[in-house]
């Protein structure tokens, strides 16, 4: 519960200074409505505003404005992977043709983008705790027939610059029931970072995860691993991303007094889908075929889905599972579950 608790409260720290901002940035929707507002970004086709009159974070339907300038430095990334810096504001175009978004990169570099291919906006700043983002995750599921109780806690932290990303991710579960001689539970952090190459949506990243699962009997399984990927799409409704590597993994067993090492390929996916300020689907998925014992295949999958019910605060049920489909013997080869909570959204949104 410690370590709960010291997740918790460096994630609401990182919070606080990302609210510092003067709300001076200007939009203008298609029906004329004019706003004053601190933009905070865009992200899964939602641009997200702050205002001095309206607590919390509000958002707005990108597809609907029709003029935005500020003078905050943003990193702007479009469907075909390319990535600029700087100022934004809107080119004066007919009204029947696209709005167009500029980006002034510095005196005398500009670029002209179709506001349809701008998929995502982060604020920039030289602050350090200004570019991160996150996600607390939390739920309890009670059940007095068999006198079953689930506790579930999440975080999520991301760091974003022009060309490359980082970001971490911890969930624990812990279940206990009246039959059972002891709780299960489950920790897992993942680590990911990423570097965009020359060509565009293709990157390279490295990967990195442990996993303590009692299920399993598994005390610690660490992964490393490095590889490949490209955006298959990249859009405001749906991002989907592979990537192909190796990876080393070295298992822990309970009771065992060899931990077992071996070499893997790698092939990982991710797919988001989205609606406007209601719904979002998220779903990583990750195979390490074992080169050194051939046959053997670790599998690693964790999906959510958010319903908005207000500002910053969503509803969640999520799904984890780990697979091995040879485990040494008398272990199990096989955990998963479902939780369901809250989430709070702090940074972007």
């Amino acid at each position: 519960m410690k370590v709960h608790a010291t997740i918790l409260s460096f994630a609401l720290l990182l919070a606080a200074p990302l609210l510092a901002r003067e709300k001076n940035d200007v939009l203008v929707m298609k029906n004329g409505d004019r706003l004053t507002a601190e933009v905070k970004g865009l992200d899964e086709g939602v641009l997200y505003v702050s205002f001095d009159y309206i607590l919390g974070t509000s958002s707005v339907q990108w597809s609907k404005v029709a003029y935005i300038e500020s003078k905050q430095l943003f990193i702007v990334r479009t469907e075909d992977g390319s990535v600029y810096t700087g100022t934004l504001s809107t080119v004066e175009t007919d009204e029947k043709r696209p709005v167009k978004i500029e980006v002034l990169e510095a005196p005398g570099k500009e670029t002209e983008l179709e506001r349809s291919q701008v998929v995502k906006m982060s604020q920039t700043s030289e602050h350090i705790w200004q570019r991160f983002s996150g996600e607390l995750d939390s739920g309890i599921i009670y059940s007095k027939g068999n006198q079953t109780t689930q506790y579930s806690l999440g975080a999520q932290l991301a760091y974003l610059r022009e060309r490359w990303s980082a970001g971490a991710t911890y969930d624990s579960t812990l279940s206990t029931s009246s039959g059972a001689e002891s709780a299960a539970t489950r920790n897992q952090v993942n680590l990911v970072g990423m570097h965009l190459l020359p060509w565009n949506n293709y990157f390279y990243a490295g990967l990195g995860s442990f996993l303590q699962s009692s299920t399993q009997d598994i005390s610690l399984q660490t992964n490393f691993g490095a590889g490949i990927g490209r955006y298959l799409k990249n859009t405001n409704h749906a991002e989907i991303a592979i990537i192909g590597g190796l990876a080393w993994q070295r298992t822990t067993y309970q009771g065992s007094v060899q931990p077992q090492d071996l070499g893997a390929a790698l092939v990982g996916a991710q797919v988001k889908f989205f609606r406007f300020n209601k719904t979002n689907l998220s779903i990583t998925a990750s195979a390490f075929p074992a080169l050194t014992e051939p046959g053997r295949v670790f599998v690693n999958t964790n999906a959510t889905y958010y319903i908005k019910i207000t500002g910053d605060l969503s509803w969640n049920v999520s799904f984890y599972g780990n697979w091995d489909n040879d485990p040494p013997n008398n272990f199990s080869g096989s955990d998963y579950g479902t939780s369901s909570g809250l989430t709070y959204s702090f940074g972007l949104k």
